[in-house]
């Protein structure tokens, strides 16, 4: 799979934040706000994959942050956290603010998608779906939200900083497609597999009530028996 690097080093000497990565994958969709981190106690860089505050909680009650999005397989992690890393140095050695690494293979990334549709009250949230980047890197917490005419695709956010002119907060997407054609076949992708799975969803519940209606139906029938009388012995 193509794919570039490309870091911006973090000049300030607070924190253990040294820099910031994004990755494109075959020139079509791009992955931001990849953290380059230092472990103060040994001295030793690691990289962090963009990261999501979760509904749920660790036995201390403390909130779980979940990643975003993740190479799935341990021999491509280990390829794309060294290439990132490999960029950071070369930004430092070189005295530059941003450094790039890039990897050519195949031009657009092959991919596929899993939804789960769901209703619930109150909200514009229809569905979730998940990307598979060649089997080696996923895109969770992509929301399928109904607008006030159509359904959409949502890529995941981060809330930053800025307002816009009505006060409200400025979401920024941590990954999406960079181009109309990659747009376009990633986000009917995505909409294709939310209808059939929907459609699956409702002939289950179809099955699921028409069997409810069976049994009770037998129920009723069992309990409409005449009583008979039983003879003694």
């Amino acid at each position: 799979m193509k794919y570039s690097i490309h870091v911006n080093e973090v000049k300030t000497k607070e924190g253990n934040i040294k820099g910031f990565a994004t990755v494109v994958f075959g020139d079509s969709f791009k992955i931001t706000n990849i953290a380059i981190l230092e472990n103060p106690e040994r001295h030793q860089l690691f990289v962090s994959m963009p990261r999501y505050r979760s509904s749920e909680r660790d036995e201390n009650g403390g909130v779980i942050f979940k990643d975003v999005c993740n190479p799935i397989t341990k021999e491509f992690r280990e390829e794309l956290y060294d290439n990132i890393l490999e960029a950071y140095e070369h930004v430092i050695n070189q005295g530059k603010e941003q450094g790039q690494i890039e990897k050519t293979q195949s031009e657009m990334p092959e991919f596929s998608v899993k939804v789960t549709p769901f209703e619930r009250d109150g909200s514009n949230v229809c569905g979730l779906a998940r990307i598979y980047f060649d089997n080696q890197f996923i895109v969770n917490n992509v929301s399928i939200l109904q607008g006030k005419d159509k359904l959409f695709v949502a890529m995941p956010a981060y809330k930053t900083k800025q307002i816009d002119e009505q006060g409200k907060a400025i979401y920024q997407d941590v990954c999406y497609p960079v181009t109309k054609e990659f747009r376009e076949k990633l986000y009917g992708e995505v909409m294709k597999t939310y209808e059939e799975e929907k459609e699956k969803k409702q002939e289950e519940q179809k099955e699921t009530k028409n069997d409810l209606q069976k049994e009770k139906e037998k129920s009723g029938q069992f309990q409409s028996l005449p009583d008979r009388e039983t003879p003694f012995r």
